[in-house]
Order: structure tokens, then sequence, then C-alpha cells
């Protein structure tokens, strides 16, 4: 059995740009592969829905000129899921782009660069539904609709570990992955080395966010994992952070709607047993995980539905007895909304920071702060529809007619004049999953060779 040691630099590339010193002490250390995550749908439907990223070109081009250096200088595999925030086709083609272009510019001598994709095709999806395999809804959705599959505007699906092992027993020196289990992407190295499922899926799990699983908090440091003696070493490379039995430990449980468990196209980890020790001043070692595999493959899909085109406004309110009466100051304005474009067809959002802007209905602290600032969101089919409804929607709050209220000025203040064009908003409409007979179906892979 080889070794499996594993560095990731970056919880989610090019989200903000790794940090050079630690990914240095962590390549001097000798990994057998360099690999990182670079999408979540923490950003939202966005941009899966508009086919676009959410981070800086400069930054997600930092980052791969990074490790791609770092992992030729090597001669070690560098490993990507989830390209350009979303893994839809366009990203992992602009992926590809990029490592074609720093090969270039460094003049790299050849090597190997495997990529696949993981969008969907709707009818794919079509012919399962009337065919009597229903793509089966997460927390609480049902099972997917014709209408519904019509409404998205893009799919992708959550690659496992089979992809990734297929390139790197074909040899890829490079792997471009589409969307992906963050997991699968460290796994997958793990296990193309021999080790257990269950001891490459933690190594997976606790690598994925990168220097989450260290202390004290610092986003974008390198973290090594590694597999030694039946358990998972996780080490912190920054000289000032540590990995410790309550760090990692932490972060296994980070993200789950339960703390124990872990699923994966293919099975499930099951952590509800692991013993973490704490063997050296930066080093955890963890025990214990198990792996249950499933009979039949399902596979996770995401997808977006466009509601609109979108613009936002600002309104900073002092006023205290404005602040007493913010919700009949929001009702005047969405009554002027409704008198100029009737009940439907259109959507009016109003968030009010400095009361409940986060935490929504959950905020505990009911007493407002002594200034808001409320965030207006119009939603319309057209931009100039959208851009009258939140214009109407954030100016109408000046005018909003009080009891008490005698004079004309001071009870709502813009930071701008003018309400500002966003990005057009989406919604989930795909949280799904997919049985499938070969967990190779919807990832195409491809090998071509880069460089010289």
């Amino acid at each position: 059995m080889q070794t499996a040691r594993i560095i990731c630099p970056n919880g989610h590339l090019g989200f903000a740009p790794l940090k050079p010193e630690s990914f240095a002490i962590g390549v001097a250390t000798g990994p057998d592969f360099i690999a990182a995550d670079s999408g979540s749908d923490d950003v939202g439907p966005g941009p899966i829905g508009s086919d676009t990223c959410t981070s800086p070109l400069a930054w997600q081009t930092h980052d791969l000129e990074a490790m791609l250096l770092a992992a030729r200088a090597r001669g070690v595999p560098m490993i990507i899921g989830s390209a350009g925030d979303t893994g839809t086709n366009s990203r992992v083609d602009l992926y590809v782009g990029l490592i074609r272009e720093i090969a270039a510019k460094h003049k790299l001598a050849p090597f190997r660069l495997g990529y696949f994709y993981s969008e969907v095709d709707r009818e794919y999806l079509r012919a399962k539904i009337r065919g009597g395999d229903p793509i089966t809804g997460l927390e609480g959705r049902e099972a997917l609709s014709e209408a519904e599959l019509d409404a998205t505007s893009r799919i992708v699906a959550m690659a496992g570990v089979h992809p990734f092992r297929r390139l790197l027993e074909q040899g890829a020196d490079v792997i471009i992955g589409g969307r992906s289990s963050d997991s699968a992407i460290f796994a997958a190295a793990a296990l193309h080395r021999g080790h257990t499922e269950a001891l490459s899926y933690y190594l997976g799990k606790v690598l994925e966010c990168a220097s989450f699983c260290a202390e004290p908090y610092g986003g974008k440091e390198t973290v090594l994992g590694e597999i030694i003696d039946g358990g998972v070493h996780v080490t912190a490379m920054h000289p000032n952070q540590r990995c410790t039995v309550a760090s990692v430990a932490g972060h296994a449980m980070y993200e789950r709607s339960n703390p124990n468990y872990e699923f994966v196209a293919g099975g499930m980890l099951d952590m509800s047993h692991c013993h973490y020790e704490q063997i050296s001043e930066k080093t955890t070692r963890v025990t214990g995980p198990t792996f249950v595999p499933i009979d039949r493959v399902r596979v996770k899909l995401e997808g977006a539905a466009k509601i609109g085109e979108r613009y936002v406004g600002m309104a900073a309110v002092r006023d205290p007895y404005t602040i007493k009466h913010i919700d009949a100051v929001i009702g005047w304005a969405r009554q002027q909304v409704r008198e100029r474009f009737g009940e439907t067809g259109y959507e009016l959002h109003y968030t009010v920071y400095g009361r409940d802007g986060v935490m929504g209905p959950l905020e505990p602290v009911k007493t407002p702060a002594h200034e808001l600032c409320i965030v207006v969101q119009g939603v319309a089919p057209t931009k100039e529809m959208a851009e009258e409804v939140c214009i109407t929607g954030t100016r109408q709050m000046f005018y909003a007619r009080l009891p008490e209220v005698k004079g004309t000025a001071g009870s709502v203040a813009f930071v701008l004049d003018e309400v500002l064009p966003a990005s057009a908003a989406y919604r989930w409409s795909v949280n799904h999953t997919v049985g499938v007979d070969d967990p190779m179906e919807l990832f195409p892979t491809h090998l071509i060779e880069i460089g010289g």
C-alpha cells in the first residue's frame, strides 16, 4: 500500500486567494497529491443558473498557478473538483483553458490533463421520470416533476470518487472535475493508493475546507492529511495554527444535518465511533470511522430556475418614531407598488439590518438598534420593470404616512439616489437524487496532453 499524503491549500479555490507561506511549507513536506475543492452551493443558485463564476478570475488563476507549478515541480498529481464555483461544463472548459495558459506561460514539460463534465441533459431526467424511476427530493422536497424540470435553467450532478479514480488510473497528472462531492476529491486519491473507504472518505471530509479544521481560525491556509497505520493524521501547516482534537472533531460535524454521517455517491461515512487523539502539538490522529456501502448508487442533482431580473435599493432610518413603525413604513411602500403593478408578476423583498436582517424570525433580540439599514430587492421579468419596482419600493418609504408625523423630512435617508442593477434572481429548483446503474454514466471523462 502506497502513502497518501495530501495537502489542501484552500477550502474553496478562488473564493479568496490561498496563503503562499503555509502553502510553501505544505509543499516542502513532500505530499503525494495537491488537491482542492473549487465549488459550493453556499454561493446560492445564481452562478449555476446564469452559468457564471462568483469568484474573480484573477484569484482562481492565482490558485491554479500556484498549485500547478508546485505539482509539476514535485511530479505529483494535482486534483481540482467543482471547477469555477459550480462545476458546469463551461467552468470545466474555463479551467482547462487556464491550465493550458499557465503551462505555456511557464514552458512546462508535457503532462496529461484529465477532466470530466457534470451537467445533466434534462431529457435524460425526463426519461427517468416517465419510466417510473423517480428522482427523489432531498430535505422534504417532492419528487422532481416535468414542470419543474422544464423551469430549470441548468442541472449538474455531484460526482463521487469514480471519475477521479478513473482518470488517476489512466495516468492523469492534473484533473479538473465538474461538480463534485467535496470529500470525494481527496478520498479518490487515497483510494487510488489502496486505502480503505472508511479512512479515505474521512480524510476527504476533514481536508475539504483546508484550515477550517485548525485553530485558531484562519481561512485559506494549507493543511496536510495522511493515512498512517490505520488512522488519519491531520496537521496544520501555518506556523501559528494547530489541528487539535476539538478543531478536527468540530469540522467533522460541519455542515451536516446529522453530525455523524457523510453521504456520498455509493454509501455513507459513519463517524459516530471516531476516536480523536492529540499526537503532537500540530497534529491530531483519528481512528474508528466506518463506511456503509449502498446497493444502488444515487447521485445528487443541483439545479436552478430563473425568477427574474433584479435591482437593489438601500435606505437608512435613524428617527426613533420611524424605527418604531418601520413595518408600517414598509407596508406603505408595498402598497404603492401594488397600486402601480398589481398583486402578482413581480417580487419585492425588504431586509431590515439592525433588527433581524441576518436571522429573520429566528432573531432572539427583539429591540431594534438606534439606526436601521433597509435593503430592497425588486425582481421582475424585465430589467425595466425590476428597476421601477425597486425604485418605487425604496423611495416610497420616504413618503410613508404615519400618525403623529407632521414634518416632511428626517424619516428615511438614501445611501444613493438610484437603485443598482444586480444579478438575476434564481431559486433552487433541483435538490434531488437520481439512481444510476453505472456511477460513471453522468460523468464523461477526457484525457489530453498539455505543455511542451
